[in-house]
């Protein structure tokens, strides 16, 4: 019996847009944090596959979700999750909810608006977010901050893909509202340039966008934990950039997505800007009675 594991893309977190448990995280957080990508990497891969039915595909699902929950040890890729969540006396909350977005990918190709993009941002952004900040043991107070951050994150690769999503999918994560606004359709998407009326689609999402980054950047003044806070600063830096491009360019026919000097040099300055807004926000000691002058 075949597992999510065994249909595999090959893709890794270096492949990703946005650091995963990068060095900045503290070396006791990232075991737990690569479990749940690895869990995540496996359930896309199989929402994602070519080949398999809608129906394996939930199968599959299915199967994950039953090793995470120990019910069954079917699929390795759910087995280092289900330990570093049982070892941390954490719940399965974000890891299920991440399954429930994979499946609505199996059954799902077209979102009608915006509210119902978000409404699948609650499930497939969301979540990884909250299990992060839970791993680090930080505040639910955080979780409004992540919520913008992640559903910004989610969009952006929306835009960056939309081309390849419908070509490859036949999924369409644009509103169709916005486009049916633009004077656009679905179909337009399969072209090798965007056309004007998509382009402008396309910008207007953008914009509304980077709406949600204003109160994602609160979120490394939030947490607690120095070096998440560094990562989040740097995740925040990369996105505020892609979102500024994505309101420029041309998704299908451009370059959309950071190479490898670009995003360290993005990063470093993340890192000074959140080091420095936490060392202006820290409050400064009071002199020691008699102390030295």
């Amino acid at each position: 019996m075949s597992t999510a594991e065994a249909h595999s893309s090959g893709k890794t977190s270096r492949g990703e847009n946005f650091p995963v448990a990068s060095a900045l995280i503290a070396r006791p957080f990232r075991a737990p944090i690569l479990a749940y990508y690895r869990f995540a990497r496996a359930a896309d891969d199989v929402a994602d596959h070519p080949t398999l039915s809608a129906e394996r595909k939930l199968n599959l699902l299915d199967g994950l979700q039953a090793t995470l929950l120990g019910s069954s040890d079917s699929d390795p890729a759910a087995l280092p999750l289900r330990r570093e969540l049982a070892a941390r006396g954490l719940a399965t909350t974000h890891a299920v909810d991440l399954l429930t977005a994979f499946r609505l990918d199996v059954g799902k190709r077209r979102y009608a608006d915006w509210n119902e993009l978000i409404g699948y941002c609650r499930y497939s952004a969301m979540p990884v977010g909250r299990f992060v900040l839970d791993v680090h043991g930080e505040d639910r107070a955080t979780w409004a901050a992540n919520d913008a951050l992640c559903t910004a994150l989610q969009i952006i690769n929306h835009l960056q893909d939309c081309g390849k999503d419908y070509t490859a999918l036949d999924r369409v994560y644009l509103p169709l509202d916005a486009m049916a606004a633009s004077g656009t359709s679905v179909e337009a998407l399969a072209a090798q340039r965007a056309a004007p009326e998509l382009k402008d689609c396309l910008h207007a999402l953008a914009l509304r966008t980077a709406a949600l980054l204003p109160a994602a950047a609160r979120l490394p003044q939030m947490v607690k934990n120095r070096r998440l806070a560094i990562e989040v600063g740097v995740i925040v830096a990369l996105a505020n950039r892609l979102v500024a491009w994505l309101q420029r360019r041309d998704p299908l026919s451009e370059r959309v997505h950071l190479n490898k000097r670009e995003m360290l040099a993005i990063a470093g300055r993340g890192v000074a800007a959140t080091l420095i807004a936490r060392c202006a926000r820290s409050p400064r000691r009071s002199p020691a009675r008699g102390g030295a002058r």
